[in-house]
C-alpha cells in the first residue's frame, strides 16, 4: 500500500506532446486582429465587393457625361467582285471597312434609377466590409481569449495536483501512525489521478486554442497569446439608449439592410421607367479601302432616334413585379433588423453586465473556497473533520479558481459581440477592455 501510495506521488505527468513555452512566437491582441482580417475570407469578399461596387458607381455617373464609344474594322474577301464603294468605277473582291460609333441617352429615367441603385450598393458594401472586419476581430479574439483561458485553466489544474500530493503526504502519515484509515489515502490517491487527467486534458486544449490562433493569424506552428491586464472590467462608456441609438445608426447589418431597400427600390424605379419614351443621340463615322486602314472613301452620319416600348410580350411587367416583391421583402427585413438590433443590442449590453458582476461574484467564491480548503485541511491535520470534507473543499476550490478565469473572459468576449453590434469600439486600446 504504501508503495503505491510513493508511486503515484513521484509519478511525472508527460510532457512531450506540449511544446516549451519558450519556444513558441507570442502575438499580442492588437497585432492578432490587425492580422486576421486580412486573412479572412470573407472580409477579402467584402473589400472585393467594396471595389466592384465603385466601379458601379463610376459608370453609372460616367453615363451622364460620357456617350458609348465603340470602334471596329472588318476586311472581307468575297468569291467575285462586287461594287466598291470606296471607288464605284473598279469593283472589288476584297473590302476593308473602319467604323467609330458613339451613342448618348439624352432622356432615360434608367440613368438617374442606375446612379441611386449603384449608390446605395456601394453603403451596402461599405456595411458589409464594416460587418465583417468586426466579426473577424470577434473571432479571433474569441480564438486568442481561448488560449488565454486555458492557460490559466492549466495553472489551476496544476495548483490542484499540488494540493492533492500536499493532502496524499498529509493522509499517509495519518494513516502511519493510525490516527487515519486507508481509504483516506485512497481518496487522495484518486484526487490526485483526476486532477493529473486534468492536467493532460488542459495541454491537449491549450495546444488546440493555440494552433486555433495561429489558423488566425497566419502562422504555421502554434501561437501563443500575450497575458492581458486582468484588473476589473470597467463600465460601458455609453447608456443602454445610446448604445440602441448608435446600432441603428451605425450597425453594419442594419445599414446593409437600409442600403439592400434604397437598392431595390431604385430598381423598381429603373424598370418602371421601361414604360417611357427613350431619347438617344447617335453619330457614326465609316471608312472602306481595299486595304488595312481604309481611307479611300468616308461617310459620317448623326441619328437622333426616340423609342417608345408598347409590349414586349409581358416581360417587362414580370421585370416590374419582380422588383416589387424584391422590394417588398427588402423592407421587411430592414423593418424586421430594426426590431431584432433592439434585442440584440439590449441582449449584448445586459450580458455585459452580467459578466461584469460576475467577475466580483466570482472572486469572493474564490476567497471563500480558498479559506474553507485552508481551514479543512487544518482541521484535518488535527482530526477534527473528515477526509471527504478536505476532498470536498479542495475540488470546490479548483471549481472556483476555474469559474474565475472563465468569467473574465467571458466579460472580454461579451464586450467583443457588443461591439461588433454597433460596428465601432468602445475603448481605445483592445488590450484593456
Amino acid at each position: 500500500m504504501l508503495l503505491l501510495l510513493f508511486a503515484l506521488q513521484a509519478a511525472p505527468i508527460q510532457k512531450d506532446a506540449v511544446a516549451p513555452a519558450d519556444s513558441i512566437p507570442r502575438i499580442s491582441l492588437d497585432e492578432a486582429i490587425r492580422r486576421s482580417a486580412h486573412l479572412d475570407p470573407d472580409y477579402v469578399r467584402a473589400v472585393g465587393q467594396i471595389e466592384n461596387a465603385e466601379w458601379g458607381r463610376r459608370a453609372a455617373m460616367l453615363a451622364f457625361f460620357v456617350p458609348s464609344v465603340e470602334f471596329g474594322l472588318d476586311e472581307t474577301k468575297y468569291s467575285q467582285e462586287f461594287f466598291n464603294p470606296a471607288n464605284p468605277a473598279n469593283p472589288t473582291s476584297t473590302l476593308v471597312v473602319g467604323r467609330a460609333s458613339a451613342t448618348y441617352e439624352l432622356f432615360s429615367l434608367r440613368k438617374f434609377a442606375e446612379l441611386s441603385r449603384t449608390k446605395a450598393e456601394l453603403a451596402s458594401a461599405d456595411a458589409g466590409e464594416l460587418e465583417q472586419r468586426f466579426q473577424a476581430a470577434l473571432e479571433t479574439e474569441s480564438s486568442y481569449y481561448d488560449v488565454l483561458v486555458n492557460q490559466e485553466l492549466g495553472r489551476v489544474s496544476d495548483e490542484r495536483v499540488v494540493r492533492a500530493r500536499e493532502g496524499l503526504a498529509v493522509a499517509r502519515a495519518r494513516v502511519s501512525s493510525g490516527a487515519a484509515v486507508q481509504t483516506d489515502s485512497l481518496q487522495l490517491v484518486l484526487e490526485l489521478i483526476q486532477a493529473q487527467v486534468e492536467v493532460l486534458r488542459q495541454r491537449n486544449a491549450l495546444r488546440t486554442a493555440q494552433l486555433e490562433l495561429a489558423r488566425r493569424v497566419g502562422a504555421a506552428g502554434p501561437v501563443d497569446a500575450v497575458p492581458l491586464d486582468t484588473a476589473p472590467a470597467p463600465a460601458l462608456p455609453i447608456s443602454l439608449a445610446e448604445a440602441v441609438r448608435i446600432g441603428l445608426d451605425q450597425g453594419p447589418q442594419y445599414r446593409a439592410a437600409l442600403a439592400n431597400e434604397s437598392s431595390a427600390e431604385a430598381t423598381l424605379r429603373s424598370h418602371r421607367g421601361d414604360y417611357l419614351p427613350v431619347l438617344t443621340l447617335g453619330g457614326l463615322h465609316q471608312r472602306y479601302d481595299t486595304q488595312l486602314f481604309p481611307g479611300a472613301a468616308n461617310i459620317s452620319s448623326v441619328t437622333f432616334s426616340v423609342s417608345f416600348p408598347l409590349w414586349n410580350n409581358g416581360q417587362r411587367e414580370i421585370e416590374v413585379s419582380q422588383a416589387r416583391v424584391n422590394r417588398d421583402v427588402a423592407r421587411t427585413i430592414r423593418e424586421d433588423l430594426e426590431r431584432a438590433v433592439r434585442r440584440d443590442v439590449s441582449s449584448a449590453y445586459d450580458t455585459y453586465q452580467t459578466a461584469t458582476a460576475a467577475v466580483e461574484l466570482a472572486r469572493v467564491g474564490v476567497t471563500v473556497a480558498r479559506q474553507n480548503y485552508r481551514m479543512q485541511e487544518l482541521r484535518y491535520r488535527s482530526g477534527a473533520t473528515t477526509i471527504l470534507d478536505l476532498l470536498d473543499a479542495q475540488v470546490s476550490l479548483a471549481q472556483a479558481e476555474a469559474g474565475l478565469v472563465q468569467a473574465r473572459y467571458q466579460t472580454r468576449l461579451a464586450l467583443a459581440r457588443l461591439e461588433a453590434i454597433l460596428g465601432r469600439r468602445l475603448f481605445s486600446n483592445k488590450d484593456v477592455p
